[in-house]
């Protein structure tokens, strides 16, 4: 390999990820405006972010040090607005194994951030002690994504249908292969990110809830919540019509009682 072809793979290397891709919008239970391409995603949801970055150390990393920099950009090099994300004004956690979860302490501050993606040409997600780049977004298509999330999210708040669903009460699902089980579940405030219980042949544990399918365009018919065990098991929990299941490893627990 000659010096150029060093130098080259060199910048590739040190470059941050860049994300080419429209932004799109998701209905459902729980509307969000997102973009995904090179293994990197970002999700805006009525009242939190999610991000997902190339690599799960860098969602660590994140966590760890409790700030993430938005620095809003008209081209790909004028800034023109920025924001802190940091431990004075927001929360951040990691959900679902892998994405950063960030929650605004203040709206007005998600409502500026929201404001700012929507109305500029690139976002650049860095580290807030040091000018590396998690990811640079390109913005194409955001103003239209997000005036759908506002839409919808006044929708919900209006109608009293945005805020989370109880479990049924006394429900029992059934099923299972070679080992059959019986599974319940409730939701319950605990003040803590673990607000579900998931028993499971009578043996019970805590949980995380999830409402949106992330990442995906759209969430499957019928679907409510996952529940995520501190196991690391799944349970996707599903309602269509009369119809109440659970799915749980590769088998469907229908609604016994």
């Amino acid at each position: 390999m000659n010096w150029l072809s060093t130098l080259f793979t060199s910048f590739l290397l040190a470059a941050p990820l860049s994300a080419m891709a429209d932004w799109q919008f998701s209905s459902g239970p729980s509307p969000n405006a997102f973009i995904q391409a090179n293994n990197i995603t970002l999700e805006l949801q009525c009242d939190r972010i999610r991000f997902a970055p190339a690599g799960y150390e860098d969602s660590q990393d994140i966590v760890n040090k409790q700030g993430l920099s938005f620095c809003f950009m008209s081209n790909g090099t004028a800034e023109v607005g920025a924001f802190q994300a940091e431990r004075a004004n927001s929360s951040f956690r990691v959900v679902d194994n892998y994405p950063v979860e960030i929650e605004f302490n203040d709206a007005n501050d998600y409502v500026f951030v929201l404001d700012q993606i929507a109305a500029n040409a690139t976002l650049n997600l860095s580290m807030t002690d040091q000018d590396i780049s998690y990811a640079i977004l390109e913005l194409k298509g955001s103003s239209a994504a997000i005036r759908s999330l506002k839409r919808s999210c006044s929708n919900l708040a209006s109608s009293g249908s945005g805020s989370r669903p109880e479990a049924p009460e006394g429900v029992v699902y059934c099923g299972g292969g070679g080992t059959q089980r019986q599974i319940e579940y409730a939701i319950v405030d605990t003040g803590s990110d673990w607000d579900a219980r998931v028993t499971v042949n009578g043996e019970t544990m805590d949980a995380m809830t999830s409402y949106s399918y992330f990442g995906n365009a759209e969430p499957p018919r019928g679907f409510i919540v996952a529940l995520l065990g501190q196991d690391r098991s799944e349970f996707l929990v599903f309602e269509d019509g009369s119809e109440r299941w659970i799915e749980f490893g590769d088998y469907r627990y229908d609604q016994c009682n």
